[in-house]
C-alpha cells in the first residue's frame, strides 16, 4: 500500500482547504483500510487528526478534539480517495499533512494509534 496525499495551500485563518488521499497502487482498494489523516508540526511529534474505518467497521469516525467542528473525513468509494475537509482553519492548524493506513481498523486508537503506509505529506500553512 502505497498513498499519496494533496491538495496542501496556504490559506488565512478561517479559511478552507480540502485535502486527498489516494494509493498509487491501482488495485489496491481503500476501502479495505482504516485511513487516518495525521500531521507533523513544528515543535511537536505527529499528532492524529482524524480516522475513518475501514468497511469492516462501517461508519466509524474519529477526530481529534481541535478538529471536532471544523474538519470532516470522508470517502468516495468510487474515486478511491479519503478526504480531509478543513474549514475554520487556526494557525495552530500549520503543519505537514499525512495520510496513512490507520490501526486499529475500527479508529477506536485502543492500544494507541499506528500509522503505517503514509505518504509524503502535504504542507498546510496557515497565517494571517
Amino acid at each position: 500500500l502505497q498513498l499519496v496525499e494533496s491538495g496542501g495551500d496556504s490559506a488565512q485563518p478561517g479559511g478552507s482547504l480540502r485535502l486527498a488521499c489516494t494509493t498509487s497502487s491501482p488495485r489496491i482498494d481503500l476501502d479495505y483500510y482504516a485511513i487516518g489523516w495525521f500531521r507533523q508540526v513544528p515543535r511537536n511529534s505527529r499528532e492524529g487528526v482524524a480516522c475513518i474505518s475501514s468497511r469492516d467497521y462501517p461508519g466509524r469516525i474519529d477526530y481529534e478534539d481541535s478538529a471536532k467542528g471544523r474538519f470532516t473525513i470522508s470517502r468516495d468509494s468510487a474515486k478511491n480517495t479519503v478526504y480531509l475537509e478543513m474549514k475554520d482553519l487556526k494557525p495552530d492548524d500549520t503543519g505537514v499533512y499525512y495520510c496513512a493506513r490507520e490501526t486499529p481498523s475500527d479508529c477506536s486508537g485502543l492500544g494507541g494509534r499506528h500509522y503505517t503506509s503514509e505518504g509524503q505529506g502535504t504542507q498546510v500553512t496557515v497565517s494571517p
